[in-house]
């Protein structure tokens, strides 16, 4: 006695597409339990709800893939504000406070603080000259990518005005080039910890890192 396994019925009906095109009342006699309750629905009823499901998933990536879109426009246009603020800074020595003070405006960072260090003579002696260790200089020429993540009890945090505050931080090194040692730290930070983690994506920052790097170049010493 054959037996046949419902791997051999599937495979036939696949196999032999103008089955229920010369039985097409079983199309309507099969009943299927349908996922929205115990009630049975006909093959076709149950098709077409999965065609539905299908498409209210291929809708939801969609908007998904809208609102993702909206948001990188958003940060885009704050990044062009942003550059043109620093492009319209005269005076060399006030680039590294309207960076920060543009950052947070900007980009909405609570907190922000950046170090420079091997500046030209007529800046060693301001505020973003000093206080940059060899451990911190050490540190930022290490990064081959901007640091996002928790407080780990960074020597820059201490650079905030409230270091307490900072739950995540971003480390940005500032470069003149890519593959040289760092010259200089930029700090971004948040009370919430997840503002800076280390899963996201740093394109954004590495863009806004290469930018400050090139602006804040007029004061360093090459």
């Amino acid at each position: 006695m054959n037996t046949f396994t419902e791997d051999d019925i599937a495979s036939y009906l696949i196999g032999t597409p103008g089955f229920f095109e010369r039985h097409a009342d079983v199309l309507s006699s099969v009943l299927l339990t349908s996922p929205h309750g115990s009630r049975a629905v006909s093959l076709q009823e149950r098709q077409a709800e999965m065609l539905r499901e299908k498409i209210r998933g291929l809708e939801l990536r969609m908007m998904e893939m809208i609102r993702h879109g909206n948001e990188n426009m958003l940060i885009a246009d704050r990044l062009q504000r942003w550059s043109r603020q620093l492009f319209l800074v005269a005076q060399p020595g006030d680039l590294p406070a309207v960076l920060v003070s543009e950052a947070m405006a900007q980009f909405m960072v609570p907190q922000a603080a950046l170090k420079l260090w091997n500046v030209a003579a007529p800046w060693t002696n301001e505020p973003f000259a000093q206080g940059a260790s060899p451990d911190v200089r050490s540190l930022a020429s290490s990064l081959t990518a901007p640091y996002c993540g928790v407080n780990a009890g960074f020597e820059a945090v201490g650079w905030l005005e409230d270091p307490a505050a900072a739950a995540s931080v971003a480390l940005l090194p500032l470069r003149l080039a890519p593959g040289q040692p760092a010259f200089g730290l930029l700090v971004l930070a948040s009370p919430d910890p997840q503002r800076y983690h280390a899963g996201m994506g740093t394109d954004f920052l590495e863009r806004m890192a290469d930018l400050a790097g090139a602006a804040l170049s007029r004061l360093v010493d090459h």
